[in-house]
């Protein structure tokens, strides 16, 4: 078992010159600002191969380019965790990041409380998996400058629709899962990590009431993305990493996170084994399959539940 207990992987007894000098707001206007020039000066390079894989719709090329363009965004990954040891001086508890490969499939799936869980997950999981590709909302393509980013990497963009919409555009009930297959037909190219937040939202107390959820710390799982993703690259994965990450002194905002608040925070990361039965299947169309897949998950998620616990009682006593 591999465990690391450091700010940001080097645990020091004295802080940074820049997190000592500097008060809470500045610190967070130093980050906000690393944040932005390291966003612009990585989306400037891969403009022009965005611009390729746009105008040049053959296959060879588009492996080649979704290359190139897949390792800008680490190399982009890599300079925001270079300012994140610069600024921040959390104490990171991780576990279960030692036995990965870059050059493997993965299905990754993890809790979702904040923005700051997605800097979280790139900072400890770049290089040693593949780039990960969330599954965003679609309204997210037009965020000026990386929404073209995130069309290049081939994120998927997937839309929400109420219930209430649903039941009066039934044609519109399988979008998603369209959105879905296409992406991840383009995944099969190269290797890559396929990231759901299976709760499909953040959590928050509010929600968790009014889900009526039954576990303690999570909404409740949604299958569907997740399902399609293994029935088009099931035979791909090599595994399902299961990620969990606890806040033990509480969620922090992503402007507390810039600005260095986050104290500690806690990250397991479970390897499992996904059963051959629930690559083939038909999630949207067989009941029988689509219950079994459900009650796989909900598996997870009641271990999930029972490992948050365990965690914020290690971690708040302390």
């Amino acid at each position: 078992m591999q465990r690391l207990r450091t700010p940001a992987h080097r645990r020091s007894t004295s802080l940074s010159a820049l997190r000592l000098l500097l008060p809470s707001a500045l610190r967070g206007v130093v980050a906000a600002t690393l944040l932005v020039v390291n966003t612009l000066v990585w989306c400037l390079a891969l403009f022009p191969f965005a611009l390729i894989k746009l105008a040049v719709p053959v296959k060879a090329v588009r492996v080649r380019v979704d290359r190139i363009l897949n390792a800008i965004a680490t190399s982009w990954v890599a300079c925001n965790s270079a300012w994140m040891r610069l600024t921040q001086q959390a104490e990171w508890d991780v576990d279960g990041t030692a036995l990965l490969a870059r050059r493997g499939w993965y299905l990754v799936n993890c809790n979702h409380q904040s923005w700051v869980d997605i800097l979280v997950l790139q900072h400890l999981l770049n290089r040693r998996i593949p780039l990960l590709k969330f599954f965003l909302k679609q309204q997210l393509i037009y965020v000026p400058v990386i929404g073209l980013a995130w069309w290049a990497l081939d994120f998927p963009f997937m839309r929400r629709h109420s219930a209430a919409y649903l039941s009066t555009h039934p044609e519109k009930r399988f979008e998603d899962l369209e959105a879905t297959r296409r992406a991840c037909g383009k995944f099969a190219r190269t290797p890559t990590s396929v990231m759901n937040f299976t709760e499909g939202t953040r959590f928050t107390r509010a929600k968790h009431r009014a889900q009526r959820s039954p576990y303690r710390h999570l909404l409740k799982p949604r299958a569907g993305a997740m399902a399609l993703s293994l029935s088009v690259l099931g035979e791909k994965f090599d595994a399902l990493l299961d990620v969990t990450i606890v806040y033990p002194d509480g969620t922090p905002t992503f402007w507390q996170f810039l600005c260095g608040d986050m104290r500690h925070v806690m990250v397991r990361v479970r390897r499992r084994v996904i059963p051959p039965a629930l690559l083939t299947g038909d999630y949207a169309g067989d009941p029988k399959f689509r219950k079994t897949f459900q009650a796989w998950l909900e598996g997870i998620w009641r271990d999930k539940d029972k490992e948050i616990d365990a965690l914020l009682a290690h971690g708040t006593g302390r």
